[in-house]
């Protein structure tokens, strides 16, 4: 039986003469604007439940794949993936939308962009979610993130780059990360979506291990086999992810993490040194072992940043969105009100 008591998600195509995006739409056209924005190695179809919640209560739920992703264009050099280039894709589609000034929500790699958004174009933006990834106004960046690691579980002389050897060893060993990923796209995915552990909380995290195992996956060179968590994708969407991922591989994907320079470059061209003038909602989770701001230096330079930044924490690994769906909605509907966002 077809569910009628929530908004479609009606697929789009929008396209100009330097990109292609494709994007999902829910609710009324003429109401607020709400865009959301995914990170490695994801979709916009990610945020369905949070799209549902708020189509529903008025909201018009924009939800792009991102460049590289999906199936939005993909271009070949790797030196494309800038998040100023994402940014331009971005600000062309509001155009599309309208222009109007919209929420912005982020996930990983898509809470730089949207923070980006608005701290370079601000008018676009009347207020920013971030989950996961802490806003770097001086770029998202190795240079910028390995100063802030927790030495106390990250010892310089053991690990230099902490919790984001995974991201040194693509800028390393960048073909071999794709093989290893490429091997089974299916089973590399199950294995990278799962929920957080709170076992791990103060420990040293697999992804600072990446390059002395010698890749993701260490001898094997591919994922086990694993089957998808259906708590955090749904099957039917799960299927989705996998066929746009069998299609193009994960080079596009994962050559988001080879443009430090740029990036950094970029953000620091922002206005007033990439302040954010919006409200900020920061949501965190309390066992990503990468990017938790508990106990940690990591959420500084936020702090820093945004004029009116609200911070709340769930009991969540990076998958927030997926692993919280009810809780992310409401700490979004919370702020909503409070911040008088409605």
């Amino acid at each position: 039986m077809t569910d009628t008591t929530r908004p479609a998600l009606e697929s789009r195509m929008f396209s100009t003469a330097r990109q292609r995006t494709h994007y999902l739409e829910s609710g009324p056209a003429d109401g607020p604007l709400m865009i959301f924005l995914h990170g490695w190695p994801s979709i916009g179809l990610m945020w369905r439940a949070q799209m549902d919640a708020f189509a529903a209560e008025g909201w018009h739920c924009v939800a792009p794949d991102l460049r590289g992703y999906g199936d939005s264009f993909a271009p070949e050099a790797n030196d494309a993936y800038t998040i100023e280039a994402a940014v331009t894709d971005m600000t062309e589609l509001h155009d599309r939308l309208g222009g109007q000034p919209a929420i912005w929500v982020g996930h990983d790699w898509g809470s730089v962009v949207a923070a980006e958004v608005s701290a370079h174009e601000p008018e676009r933006s009347r207020g920013v979610v971030l989950t996961s990834l802490a806003y770097q106004p001086g770029g998202h960046a190795l240079r910028t993130v390995v100063p802030l690691i927790d030495r106390a579980i990250y010892p310089a002389d053991l690990y230099p780059d902490g919790q984001w050897d995974y991201y040194r060893y693509y800028m390393t060993h960048f073909d071999a990360a794709l093989a290893d990923l490429d091997a089974d796209h299916a089973a590399s995915l199950a294995s990278i979506f799962r929920s957080g552990n709170p076992d791990g909380i103060g420990k040293v995290s697999p992804n600072a291990l990446v390059t002395r195992n010698g890749g993701r996956f260490g001898a094997a060179h591919r994922a086990p086999p694993t089957q998808p968590d259906p708590a955090i994708w749904p099957q039917a969407d799960f299927d989705v992810l996998v066929r746009t991922f069998r299609m193009r591989g994960f080079r596009s994907a994962c050559a988001w993490y080879l443009n430090d320079e740029a990036n950094i470059a970029y953000a620091r061209r922002a206005p007033n040194g990439g302040r954010l003038s919006q409200p900020v909602l920061f949501i965190n989770g309390e066992f990503d072992q990468i990017c938790s701001i508990t106990g940690n230096r990591q959420g500084d330079p936020m702090r820093a940043a945004c004029i009116d930044l609200t911070v709340t924490s769930m009991p969540a690994g990076h998958w927030l969105p997926l692993e919280c769906k009810a809780q992310h909605i409401e700490a979004i509907r919370t702020w909503l009100r409070s911040k008088d966002l409605l």
